[in-house]
């Protein structure tokens, strides 16, 4: 069963949200784990992608943008898309940056939920985790 974790930040700042899913990624990577980004939107996946080149000097994390099943046999251990299903195969972790629970979640190993201050955000967090637990899930959640 596909283990969930919600990190809970203290701001209300998209540039929080996305620089802790950066470097949750960059970790996961060390740790030799594929890792797919689920973000909101194609603008959201855009940016992303940019802020991997430059959230950390010094750092390197290789990744692509990827479309509806492009993933499959992909080289970079970091792949960023928004809404559909990535068909990559034996992935260890996801990152949901979306308001919904992405339907392939539990193909995943891992699955983190990163939540910032944002009211809405927090309350469209608060329906995941539901959503999870009536399933069977047993969320874990980290206040950063």
């Amino acid at each position: 069963m596909t283990q969930v974790d919600f990190y809970i930040l203290n701001e209300d700042s998209t540039n929080t949200l996305l620089n802790t899913a950066c470097r949750i990624a960059e970790k996961a990577m060390k740790q030799q784990q594929h890792i797919y980004v689920n973000a909101q939107s194609e603008v959201q996946a855009r940016n992303l992608d940019d802020l991997l080149w430059t959230f950390s000097q010094g750092s390197f994390v290789p990744h692509r943008l990827v479309e509806t099943g492009d993933a499959q046999g992909a080289a970079e251990p970091v792949l960023i898309g928004f809404g559909d299903d990535p068909k990559n195969e034996n992935w260890q972790l996801i990152i949901n940056l979306a308001d919904v629970v992405p339907e392939f979640f539990s193909r995943y190993e891992r699955m983190i939920e990163i939540i910032d201050a944002n009211l809405e955000r927090r309350a469209q967090g608060r329906e995941r985790y539901r959503f999870y637990k009536e399933r069977g899930y047993q969320p874990n959640t980290h206040n950063i």
